[in-house]
């Protein structure tokens, strides 16, 4: 008698559509047109196509702008995350925009590593606006 082979088995698609209703999206949609932005929630699409700069700031998969407000040893703290690019070149520009609102010089830790801005003090509404106006 011949050892049984493998199990054979037919791979059929036609049902795949009725499990494809099952699984959850990989990605959150995108948000239904609003009839006048910002929205009561004050959320904001990004402007058309990205902005042509040396740098890029991706939105959450919520679609929300990466900008965090939290505070470390006592220290109020914004954080900005999710960079692409130089994000030397991000740092002068936000340092130049804060300057331009009469800010004193605003300590700012860049990491390379893990692409985040963290500024000393609470700017999330001002770098929030600052992109926004710069398109992301």
């Amino acid at each position: 008698q011949t050892p049984p082979g493998p199990p054979r088995y037919e791979e059929s698609t036609a049902e795949f559509g009725f499990v494809e209703r099952l699984l959850p999206p990989s990605r959150i949609p995108e948000p239904p047109p609003h009839p006048k932005y910002p929205t009561p929630s004050g959320w904001s699409p990004p402007s058309g196509s990205p902005p042509e700069l040396p740098y890029f700031v991706r939105r959450s998969r919520l679609h929300n702008l990466p900008v965090y407000l939290g505070q470390r040893q006592g220290r109020r703290l914004t954080a900005l995350r999710r960079i692409h690019g130089d994000i030397w070149a991000l740092e002068r520009d936000l340092r130049a925009f804060l300057g331009s609102l009469g800010v004193p010089e605003v300590q700012v830790q860049v990491n390379e590593v893990t692409g985040t801005l963290r500024l000393r003090g609470h700017w999330g509404h001002e770098v929030r606006s600052w992109l926004l106006q710069r398109g992301f």
